[in-house]
């Protein structure tokens, strides 16, 4: 393990201050190393130079410690990359409106190093993407510098990990998996990242690299799907999904438990298996059973509104001219996070049916300015009176520090997607 000293030489940069790279300059620099944060949006860097924090779910001690550590700039100049000796890209990944891999904050991120690299620097993609990405995209921009791989700069693929809000496993404590576009820059990047990472996990290429990520979210897509249409299934039934599984997760082997949901959120299992099918289709191969599974979850959103049609209809309310609050717009509970979210499909849904629909979500107080909407709305005050006004209520996201007793005790309905009523009983529960 290299001293304070020695560490402090190497100068590391993490391009995309968001919820993976943000962590990850904290624990370069917890590490000892001096750390230059990169971002486009001066917002965050005015923020992070403030000492304030823009991700809920980190607490804003850790950022003064951050600046008070003397480690740690913030800036929007990515001519400063010339002075890191590692850089990490950690930017997002979105599909493009036809579904298909939109790479262009990769790409653009890599020619604004490629532009200003540093001889003998390292770049590490942290950002899922389809595999061959790190070799056949980023590669040639930084060959097209004249320098040669392994000698002017070296390339690797490191997966991210994050599971925002998780107090167990942390930026530190995950597995850190890494893979060369060589095998000389593999061993580049495990030199640094062993004195930062508890664990590192190498594997011989950075195809397998981004494989890896690409299967564990795949993975959790498919059984989530699963799950999602057992809910279904059993609801026919008159059978409890919830009970089902908390049963069947008591065999000790054999058996990992998912849980069915409105729809799936975030930045990773609702976009990455539509990576893989991406790439599986220049080689000729259908990806039914990924495919499949994707159509499943994306079709939850409008299985919860067909759910709160019919909870209205015993009321005898039709959906049109309802008031109707969703409550939870974050993709998971108690972060804010709502990329991807079902909750803001479920809103449009309702909106489209004409339903005068508004939300409670007490991190994320306003819907503006998303990539997969246009909507525009602010958060309620979610007071006994308003519950009372409400048609029906539909819990989204169960946040930790909602009360769900006095929900039901002041609504007409609520629909139950998270199974967050299960220890109330009320015959103005509705699960979807």
């Amino acid at each position: 393990m290299k001293n304070n000293e020695e560490k402090r030489e190497k100068v590391l940069g993490v391009i995309g201050l968001g919820y993976v790279g943000l962590p990850l300059a904290m624990e370069f620099v917890r590490s000892g190393y001096t750390t230059i944060g990169f971002d486009i949006d001066e917002r965050k860097i005015d923020k992070l130079c403030r000492g304030e924090i823009y991700l809920k779910h980190i607490r804003e001690i850790r950022v003064k410690d951050l600046f008070n550590s003397g480690l740690f700039t913030a800036t929007t100049d990515f001519l400063r990359i010339n002075e890191v000796d590692l850089v990490s890209i950690c930017v997002p990944t979105p599909l493009d409106k036809y579904r298909q891999p939109d790479l262009s904050f990769v790409e653009n991120s890599a020619r604004s190093v490629a532009e200003n690299l540093k001889q003998g620097a390292i770049v590490v993609l942290e950002s899922t993407v389809y595999p061959g990405t790190t070799r056949e995209v980023l590669l040639p921009i930084f060959e097209n510098t004249g320098y040669k791989l392994d000698k002017g700069f070296y390339l690797a693929f490191s997966p991210e990990r994050e599971d925002p809000g998780n107090e167990k496993f942390t930026t530190k404590n995950i597995p850190k998996v890494v893979g060369g576009v060589s095998e000389q820059s593999r061993r580049k990047v495990v030199e640094i990242y062993r004195n930062i990472f508890d664990e590192i996990v190498e594997v011989s290429s950075a195809e397998v690299g981004e494989a890896t990520k690409i299967l564990e979210n795949t993975y959790r897509s498919v059984n989530i799907a699963l799950v999602n249409e057992l809910k279904i299934i059993f609801d026919k039934m008159g059978i409890n999904v919830w009970e089902v599984i908390e049963a069947a997760k008591t065999k000790p082997f054999g058996f990992k438990p998912f849980y069915p949901g409105p729809g799936l959120g975030g930045h990773c299992i609702p976009i990455d298996p539509f990576y893989l099918s991406w790439k599986a289709r220049k080689f000729g191969i259908n990806t039914r059973f990924i495919e499949l599974a994707g159509e499943i979850n994306t079709m939850m959103p409008e299985y919860v509104v067909m759910k709160t049609i019919s909870a209205l209809n015993k009321n005898k309310k039709s959906l049109k001219d309802s008031k109707i609050l969703v409550i939870g717009i974050a993709y998971k509970k108690d972060i804010d996070d709502s990329r991807e979210s079902p909750g803001i499909k479920i809103i449009e849904l309702l909106k489209d049916g004409g339903a005068e629909v508004s939300y409670y979500d007490p991190y994320i107080p306003a819907i503006y300015d998303l990539r997969q909407t246009d909507l525009v709305m602010s958060s309620v005050k979610l007071t006994e009176e308003f519950l009372k006004e409400q048609d029906g209520v539909i819990i989204v996201t169960a946040h930790s520090d909602i009360d769900y007793k006095n929900i039901v005790e002041n609504s007409s309905i609520v629909v139950d997607t998270r199974n967050a009523l299960s220890d109330i009983e009320s015959d103005k529960i509705f699960r979807a």
